[in-house]
């Protein structure tokens, strides 16, 4: 499937090395003021060739709005959105178009539909994501004017580091995402000396949302925590989602992991703002691990399509981290999420008046 969403579905399309990538809104509200330029922070904090730490492949993302917007608002309508490939580079992919790269979905693309794109992983690129942050840029506008909604993450773990304290103000200072800046100087270490390898490294991103009211998501099959973690399963590379306390509850007793509430507030959230599929009010918290990098100029052993093993090594631009600029990306899908909860609540539920008693957010356990 192409498409994800209930109310509010989005669409994509487009391969890496093809001339353009983009994606068809469906479900938006009318009346949302949307311009060309409303992308460009997002689709930048995205994009590669930003910094030495990830691939150098320079894209302009300049995004055209073909449908659904007249004179600066959201019709109603589909939304179509169109980014052309500027910086595509297909000769690199020349000597692997008949081989399968180990930990790659050349192998499984093949199978599935006899033929592949083998030019920058094609569709399973993750030069797909752009598209979700661009859709994603007018569920963050929507969220935040009409429920004052926030969505932000940051890199929580690179290899094996981890930050050493949390300042939600230098994460956008810095190329990583990171939370603590005196470590920005280590990380920047860590990196070149793993581009230098040749190798590769997995990471984690945590990305949160305040400000979501109790009572977006449905109690079984549409359970908000569940299309969460499918949402941040579809990012490339993702292998792993954690929603609050994740796998540290297996070592937790229930007298800790239960969030206790008192008219202050929750006393902790390691339900990670869901209680039973639905919103509890606190804050959303999800965490996602990400694989390293299988596209590597390191020689491995492999398979091509005539059944023969084969050194196969890995030419072109490639991130030794895709985590690095994966933050936007588990932002985007967070929100889009969100936002379709937030309509299918409100066509179900909106004659629902406010419900008492109103447990405070209390403690904003980041981490």
């Amino acid at each position: 499937m192409n498409s994800f969403g209930h109310l509010l579905r989005v669409t994509t399309f487009g391969e890496s090395h093809g001339p353009a990538i983009g994606c068809v809104i469906d479900g938006c509200p009318p009346g949302i003021a949307i311009a060309p330029e409303d992308f460009v922070q997002d689709l930048a904090r995205r994009a590669t060739g930003t910094s030495r730490h990830t691939s150098q492949r320079h894209e302009a993302d300049a995004v055209e709005i073909l449908s659904g917007v007249y004179e600066g608002l959201t019709t109603g309508t589909p939304i179509a959105l169109l980014v052309r490939n500027t910086d595509a580079r297909s000769k690199d992919y020349s000597r692997i178009g008949e081989q399968f790269r180990p930990g790659h979905a050349d192998y499984t693309y093949w199978h599935k539909y006899g033929i592949r794109d083998p030019r920058g992983g094609g569709r399973s690129s993750a030069r797909e994501t752009t598209m979700r942050v661009a859709a994603a840029v007018i569920a963050k506008k929507w969220l935040a004017d009409r429920y004052g909604v926030r969505v932000q993450g940051w890199l929580s773990q690179i290899g094996d580091i981890v930050p050493a304290g949390f300042d939600a103000g230098v994460i956008e200072t810095n190329p990583f995402f990171w939370p603590h800046a005196p470590q920005v100087g280590e990380l920047e270490s860590y990196m070149d000396a793993l581009r230098k390898s040749g190798d590769s490294v997995g990471a984690r991103v945590t990305v949160v949302a305040d400000g979501v009211p109790p009572g977006w998501g449905e109690p079984i099959y549409g359970k908000l925590d569940g299309e969460l973690a499918a949402a941040m399963m579809s990012i490339n590379a993702v292998k792993g989602v954690e929603i609050g306390a994740g796998f540290a509850s297996v070592s937790q007793k229930g007298s800790e992991h239960r969030d206790e509430a008192t008219r202050d507030g929750f006393a902790s959230n390691h339900a990670g703002g869901i209680l039973g599929g639905i919103s509890s009010g606190q804050q959303v918290l999800v965490s996602v691990a990400f694989k390293p990098t299988s596209s590597l100029r390191l020689p491995g052993r492999g398979m091509d399509v005539h059944g023969e093993e084969t050194e196969i090594v890995t030419t072109g631009r490639h991130d030794p981290c895709v985590g690095i600029r994966a933050t936007p990306i588990c932002e985007a899908m967070l929100a889009l999420v969100l936002m379709d909860q937030a309509l299918r609540h409100r066509a179900q539920c909106g004659d629902v008046g406010a419900v008492s008693p109103r447990i405070p957010a209390g403690r904003d356990p980041k981490r």
